[in-house]
């Protein structure tokens, strides 16, 4: 197995790093109050030995100290815990529906541009609407007799007159009958989560062929 030099240079910057944080002596815990406290006692006057209280004032600090510490164990093994929590919760939500809360499509005048719609019911047949800001339906494409799935589109830039349009947002919906004779509808931005994934700290669902930060998911049914 091949190790590049990026790896290595990240390996050192690691190990260095937690060797920095290991040798940090800017922060005194508990265990050097202690040493200090042993050190005043050993070398304190026998005429002039300290004060019972301020000993006890000490000993209470150390103590306070500690607690403190501990308290700051318990959250850090909270805060993880919950993070694996979520995570795991995120998972149960495979095979269920993300809606990023957004049916829009960009278009680069002059190029294709492709998308993908979810029809969750077998199609008998239909047809996807792509429209303007003003919701006018401006060009039409056929979606065939299909399973139920997602489906990748390709549209050409032009209207129904084979005119190109400009560069912009615009809009896709579909309209449908199943073999019932149901006629129904869906649009880009609805599909089901096929996966979940975690990367970097983030969590991200596989919709479509795409993956998706959960932050843009706005709801999941």
């Amino acid at each position: 197995m091949a190790i590049t030099s990026t790896g290595l240079n990240a390996a050192t910057n690691a190990e260095y790093a937690t060797s920095t944080a290991t040798e940090d002596k800017t922060v005194l815990g508990k265990d050097d109050f202690m040493k200090l406290l042993l050190v005043e006692l050993q070398n304190q006057d026998p005429t002039e030995p300290m004060d019972s209280e301020k000993i006890l004032s000490q000993t209470s600090q150390l103590a306070t100290l500690e607690s403190s510490e501990n308290t700051n164990k318990a959250l850090e093994s909270l805060t993880a815990a919950l993070g694996n929590s979520q995570q795991f919760s995120t998972v149960s939500a495979i095979g269920k529906t993300a809606d990023i809360g957004s049916n829009a499509i960009v278009l680069d005048e002059g190029t294709d541009t492709t998308f993908e719609i979810y029809f969750p019911d077998e199609i008998d047949h239909g047809s996807v609407e792509i429209m303007d800001v003003n919701g006018n339906v401006i060009k039409t494409l056929d979606v065939g007799t299909n399973p139920k799935g997602v489906y990748q589109f390709t549209w050409d830039g032009t209207n129904q007159s084979g005119s190109s349009v400009t560069s912009g947002i615009y809009y896709s919906t579909a309209s449908y009958t199943n073999p019932n004779g149901d006629t129904l509808k869906t649009r880009v931005g609805a599909y089901p989560i096929e996966s979940v994934k975690f990367d970097s700290g983030k969590t991200y669902v596989k919709v479509g062929s795409s993956y998706v930060a959960l932050e843009n998911i706005k709801e999941v049914y």
